[in-house]
């Protein structure tokens, strides 16, 4: 884990209801997903993947878990931004050096280190999305994706779910912290 940027999760409280109990609040936080994470040396602030994995820097997982670290991240820079129980996620956030960057994928963390799991047998999910801002030809989602509870912490990776790690789908088409180490997919 980076030491540059301090990792402050953004409180977002959720809420889990039942007829007999009631509705309890969840103390929930959000977490950025790797992928839009700078990945770079531990002794400096070279990238370790300007372009898919660097190749000196990561010839193979041990290597590349010595060699690099994930940087925590500011989440209103990365344009995400929690007031109570409401999230925005800009999808392009203008930046000092005026380039737009799409908003990333953000998950709910049961605490610090564990995301929240959840076991919707015999249950429902409710949410409300309001799109009155949301550019023409846009898609915003939320979805389920089965991931481990630690992120894949590991030896190799001891950044796990407290710095977004573990998801990958079936593009996957950028290296990724799965199952405790980073993906070593090549072009």
């Amino acid at each position: 884990m980076g030491k540059m940027t301090p990792e402050v999760h953004p409180v977002f409280p959720s809420w889990e209801c039942t007829v007999k109990g009631g509705c309890v609040q969840k103390n929930t936080s959000l977490v950025l997903d790797s992928d839009y994470r700078w990945f770079h040396t531990a002794d400096g602030t070279t990238n370790c993947k300007p372009n898919g994995l660097d190749p000196e820097l990561c010839p193979d997982p041990k290597t590349c878990a010595e060699n690099c670290v994930l940087e925590g991240v500011n989440y209103p820079d990365m344009g995400i931004t929690v007031n109570g129980a409401e999230l925005t996620l800009n999808l392009f956030k203008n930046r000092s050096n005026g380039l737009e960057k799409p908003s990333p994928r953000v998950y709910l963390l049961a605490n610090e280190t564990t995301y929240d799991m959840f076991s919707m047998l015999n249950r429902e999910l409710t949410f409300d999305v309001d799109v009155s801002k949301l550019p023409f030809g846009t898609n915003g989602a939320l979805y389920f994706s089965e991931m481990l509870p630690d992120g894949g912490r590991s030896l190799l990776n001891p950044a796990g779910a407290q710095y977004g790690t573990g998801y990958c789908d079936a593009q996957c088409f950028t290296p990724s912290f799965i199952n405790g180490e980073v993906t070593m997919l090549r072009p």
